[in-house]
């Protein structure tokens, strides 16, 4: 820290209780209050120096009093006694914590040039801009000590001063930086002991872009609002560095707990500052900050009942990343008026708002894109699928709140466009979890629920999940049995067409080759050789292939309590005359699929050896 000295001569005040002295041969002639304070003084040398107490001691003498009152002196009786003794030229010393202080003073005390040459107000004048606005931190804590002394270092134009010194700092080029900064958050410098010159190259060369966020983040709320908004103006500092620095402070001062953010005693302060930081958000709304810290944000914003304008400032800047939250980041708590845990009005309003700003919806054309080129779609829309998943994390997180309305579960559920949901399993999670914690459900509203789902939009595991699921309604379990024996008979069907595919393409290629050919006897036999043992190979393959599928079928195949029912089910369909309604309902056949596969895997050897041999 830089520091000025002043005046040479030793220091002779003393104090007595709430009195101060001169220590002096001479008798004082004069008495000044500040404060609660008494200073018995001289006269000449404070008419010297300052214009003001000249007119005050004149006044004095002609009333016939020696007091005179400063009741509203800058920085108050310790100021007053700084200012006292340059005017007796004893020592002083000055720095960044009491320069302010000093400055004010002289003003109040008229300690200009016309009283005397080299005056008080001069020499800190000269000490501020050649060695205090300089330096990093010392502009920094000449701006914090600015506060106690408003409005006269705002008037005297130190709170600018400071503040423009500041902001020029940080938009420095990292590289050229040679003073001292608070960095904490990472670890910029190698541990290694080398050189002084070494170290000083590897420390310029590793000077982070947001190297000034932690220093200022000392500053009270209002200088923090103007040294950022200087910042801005100059428009070389990065969004997300601006972003960084916010979070930064927002960081360092809210608090943690729910019971301290809402105390009488910081509410106004926490409101103030959450308001601020939001204020202050780069102008692109898009980038700058996390959609995490976004949402913490608004969390803490609804809590201390914040403005509308700067919730829906949060709000817009949400939706515009929603697909880069998590469900945890979307756990808001449901306001006093509310009956749910969570505010789910508020998320459905995020997503409503998301789907606005991608001018997408319930646009058939997305599904039509999706259908003819899946990978362009993935790529185009991969915001889109983020929302999806994040949607279906959500409403499995939320379906634990018994009080929340299944109107409320649809409703949001329903929010995204099929196309963002190209998988249900996370929706049937959701929804088995909400069945799992409503039991009280009706009939019809458990259907309702499970319409949603697209059982063949499951993977294995949700299908075989959801073929024991007790809590399913048995309309759902028969859709997902018929559904997955399907796709086993479709797994079937193209092992076995494989296979005779490529047997086809061999054995066509062997006659081309032989057709082209004139072969010599010994070479003829050597090409019927190896046309046998294709042949062989063939056959060897197609018992693989056959066991292979057999196999497969064998784990694909959904456990036999569950095909027995599904199989129950068929024929009480058809005993009762209405076997091709049912049929047609779940499986759009007249013949059980499960027949239908064991029909296809266990055919007899022989007839798949006849059809290998006429293939070939």
């Amino acid at each position: 820290m830089k520091y000025m000295k002043l005046g040479s001569k030793p220091d002779a005040f003393y104090a007595q209780g709430n009195c101060r002295h001169v220590s002096s041969d001479l008798a004082t002639d004069v008495t000044i209050i500040v404060g609660e304070v008494k200073f018995y003084l001289h006269k000449f040398p404070l008419m010297s120096k300052s214009n003001r107490l000249q007119k005050l001691v004149s006044g004095a003498i002609d009333v016939d009093s020696n007091e005179i009152l400063l009741p509203d002196f800058p920085g108050g009786p310790k100021n007053f006694e700084i200012c006292a003794k340059f005017c007796y030229g004893m020592m002083v010393t000055l720095n960044a914590y009491n320069v302010v202080a000093a400055r004010c003073g002289a003003e109040y005390l008229e300690m200009t040039e016309d009283a005397d040459r080299g005056n008080l107000i001069f020499k800190v004048e000269v000490f501020l801009n050649s060695s205090l606005f300089r330096s990093w931190k010392d502009s920094i804590n000449v701006l914090q000590t600015t506060s106690s002394l408003l409005p006269w270092s705002e008037e005297l134009k130190v709170v600018g001063r400071c503040v423009d010194s500041i902001a020029s700092k940080t938009s420095v080029d990292p590289s050229s930086i040679n003073w001292s900064y608070t960095y904490n958050r990472k670890l910029t410098l190698s541990n290694e002991i080398v050189d002084d010159t070494t170290k000083v190259q590897d420390r310029s060369a590793s000077v982070p872009k947001d190297w000034w966020i932690e220093d200022i983040c000392e500053l009270d709320i209002s200088l923090y609002r103007r040294v950022m908004i200087a910042i801005k103006s100059k428009g070389r500092m990065d969004a997300n560095i601006i972003g960084e620095a916010l979070k930064t402070y927002a960081v360092r001062w809210l608090p943690d707990s729910v019971e301290a953010l809402l105390s009488d005693v910081h509410q106004q302060r926490n409101k103030s500052l959450v308001e601020t930081i939001i204020c202050l958000l780069p102008s692109d709304k898009g980038i700058g900050c996390s959609c995490s810290f976004l949402l913490k944000l608004l969390k803490v914003a609804i809590l201390i009942g914040a403005e509308d304008l700067s919730r829906e400032d949060l709000i817009e800047r949400i939706s515009l990343k929603l697909d880069e939250a998590t469900a945890s980041d979307l756990l808001i708590p449901a306001q006093s008026t509310q009956d749910t845990k969570y505010d789910v009005d508020l998320v459905q309003c995020l997503v409503h708002r998301f789907m606005m700003n991608e001018n997408i919806g319930q646009d058939s054309n997305i599904v039509l894109k999706n259908e003819k080129n899946t990978d362009d779609f993935v790529l185009g829309h991969g915001p889109l699928l983020n929302v999806g998943k994040l949607i279906d994390r959500y409403l499995a997180e939320i379906a634990t709140d018994p009080k929340l309305a299944l109107s409320c579960f649809i409703d949001l559920s329903q929010s995204i466009p099929e196309a963002a949901r190209p998988i249900h399993d996370g929706l049937y999670w959701a929804i088995d979890i909400y069945l799992k914690e409503h039991p009280i459900l009706t009939k019809a509203e458990r259907k309702k629920l499970c319409s949603m789902m697209d059982v063949k939009k499951f993977t294995a595991n949700a299908s075989m999940h959801a073929a024991q699921n007790e809590r399913l309604p048995l309309r759902v379990v028969v859709q997902v049995l018929f559904f997955e024996q399907v796709r086993t008979a479709a797994i079937v069907q193209n092992t076995n067409s494989s296979g005779s595919l490529e047997v086809s393409r061999s054995t066509t290629n062997t006659d081309e080759d032989l057709e082209k050919s004139e072969p010599q006897p010994m070479t003829l036999q050597k090409q019927m050789s190896q046309l046998r043992t294709t042949n062989k190979d063939f056959q060897k393959n197609g018992k693989l292939i056959k066991e292979g599928s057999k196999h497969k079928s064998a784990i694909q195949l959904l456990p036999s309590r569950s095909r027995r029912i599904f199989d129950k089910l068929w024929v009480v369909g058809k005993g009762n005359g209405m076997g091709e309604a049912k049929s047609s309902e779940t499986s759009g056949s007249s013949q059980s699929p499960s027949s239908m596969i064991r029909g296809e895997v266990k055919e007899s050897p022989s007839t798949a050896r006849d059809r290998r041999h006429s293939i070939s």
